[in-house]
């Protein structure tokens, strides 16, 4: 417990600096030249360093063109990191992927995201408690609800059987980039504090 309190406690000590709603240069993150077939994926799991840095890691080679951390649910324009932190801005802390349905499917990316942190621990993963750390998936089409729907329904009755799962699934809205020191964190800070929710469940395939 002792090696790990230092990187818990790094969440504490992070500048708190204004986000933007304007996109990022390649070295926070952002891509370039991201072709019109591509679609969004806006996922909100706990703390986002960890979110990104294991979509990132598994589909980074495999159709992801981009992924941003950021802000969404809530109703504060433009919210600093700080205010999502105080719980009381709606908010939650997500990740927002860029992909290319022709090599990574929606459904491929929302099975990971039920294997890759506890969608039953409501408002919290780990120790990281509040509404800003809630289990989300904030779809951006019709087809993407109804796909959404049907792999929560699937992963309720065969990947978490032992507890009820308490993700919700909203329309996206605004999205708001975070800061850029969150952009690639545990990339450029490898010691850095990652969530212990933040794994890959060994989990048959769904059927």
């Amino acid at each position: 417990m002792a090696s790990l309190m230092p990187n818990f406690l790094s969440r504490f000590f992070r500048p708190f600096t204004s986000s933007s709603a304007m996109g990022l240069g390649p070295a926070e993150g952002g891509a370039q030249n991201i072709p019109d077939t591509a679609q969004k994926c806006t996922v909100a799991a706990g703390c986002f360093w960890g979110v990104e840095h294991l979509f990132r890691k598994n589909f980074g080679e495999q159709g992801l063109y981009d992924a941003r951390v950021g802000y969404i649910g809530g109703d504060l324009n433009n919210p600093s990191y700080r205010a999502v932190c105080s719980g009381r801005t709606g908010h939650a802390e997500a990740l927002q992927m860029t992909f290319d349905p022709s090599r990574l499917s929606y459904t491929t990316l929302l099975e990971f995201f039920y294997k890759m942190h506890d969608p039953t621990t409501k408002d919290r993963q780990g120790a990281d408690t509040g509404t800003q750390y809630r289990s989300a998936i904030f779809y951006h089409s019709p087809e993407q609800e109804k796909a959404a729907k049907e792999v929560t329904e699937k992963a309720q009755a065969q990947w978490w059987k032992s507890g009820k799962i308490t993700t919700e699934i909203l329309e996206a809205g605004q999205w708001w980039d975070a800061e850029a020191y969150h952009q690639l964190y545990l990339h450029k800070n490898p010691g850095g504090y990652e969530c212990p929710a933040h794994y890959v469940r060994n989990f048959p395939p769904l059927s």
